[in-house]
């Protein structure tokens, strides 16, 4: 009978993974699953790609538990740059307790991430094979727990913020980042500045001058509705909730997610879902931006499967 179960299970995983671009967006983007990512142990969080190399992806795996890390693994590209799949193994870039859909460079070459659900946020420096900072979050007033975090690019509306998504709470957060002495950050205290709810991961900013994006957009993947949404920004740079409409539908675990900055293209992870990595193609390409390593300071003062998978449905 356990057999029996775990069969179903995997075959209802896979089959319920199925997405589809929203009727508005289907006739400018390409939706194509890249599959799982060999080596990289399930369940998937947050992903991007190695500092100073586009042909590098990271990717969370063991998502939600005390084990989770990240892994690392090439990519192939074809015909206009696009991502095409993964070569040979993934290999462990670093340990990331409970990593969960954020996971993004901020200043410095640092490397951010989530933590669900203890609601952290975790520092990696350049090199390191652990995570050299690790703060909870709760008592800076972001609601437990923490889903994803990113920072605005430049050019966009609030250019240069840190921004902190809570699963739980369905906020969206504004918070800032001060040097503290050792190559890390303290994380200032969060404001509450949208609630789009839907229990939302990771984020990323639609590359401007996309077809169907007249004005400065993000794209968030709400975990609890199955959905990727568009939202238009206010002037500092967090969705318009008013506006958010489908971008994505039909999903199961739309987790981490981020923009290529060779193609535009946006790349998300699935907790679940088959564990997938999938790309949405017909972006333009963004305008380049300075390596993690040379980034300014941003803000103000500068960012068992079973159990795991009910606790993150069911939360």
């Amino acid at each position: 009978m356990a057999l029996t179960l775990c069969v179903v299970c995997m075959v209802f995983s896979q089959a319920s993974f199925a997405g589809n671009i929203a009727s508005y967006y289907a006739g400018s983007y390409t939706y194509t699953s890249l599959g799982t990512v060999p080596g990289v142990p399930i369940l998937y969080g947050g992903l991007t790609l190695l500092a100073g190399n586009n042909n590098e992806l990271l990717l969370g795996g063991g998502a939600n538990g005390a084990n989770g890390a990240i892994y690392e693994i090439g990519v192939t590209r074809g015909s206009g740059g696009h991502i095409t799949g993964f070569t040979g193994s993934a290999t462990l870039f670093s340990t990331a307790p409970y990593i969960d859909g954020g996971l993004a460079y901020g200043p410095g070459g640092v490397l951010f991430y989530t933590g669900y659900p203890n609601n952290t946020i975790g520092q990696i420096k350049l090199g390191s094979v652990s995570p050299d900072r690790i703060d909870t979050v709760t008592g800076m007033g972001v609601a437990s727990s923490v889903g994803s975090l990113n920072f605005v690019p430049a050019g966009y509306p609030g250019a240069g913020g840190f921004k902190i998504a809570s699963y739980n709470g369905g906020g969206f957060y504004d918070s800032s980042l001060t040097p503290d002495g050792f190559g890390t950050y303290v994380i200032g205290a969060a404001t509450l500045t949208a609630s789009p709810g839907g229990g939302p991961e990771g984020f990323v900013y639609v590359p401007l001058g996309s077809a169907l994006f007249p004005n400065p957009s993000l794209l968030l993947a709400e975990y609890g509705l199955g959905t990727v949404i568009a939202c238009q920004l206010d002037g500092g740079g967090n969705p318009v909730v008013a506006s958010c409409q489908d971008f994505v539908q039909g999903l199961t675990g739309a987790e981490g997610g981020f923009v290529d900055p060779l193609t535009g293209d946006f790349l998300f992870s699935t907790f679940g879902g088959g564990n997938q990595v999938v790309e949405v193609s017909g972006f333009v390409a963004p305008a380049p931006t300075p390596e993690p390593g040379t980034m300014l300071m941003l803000g103000t003062g500068v960012l068992g499967l079973a159990g795991v998978l009910r606790r993150k449905i069911n939360r």
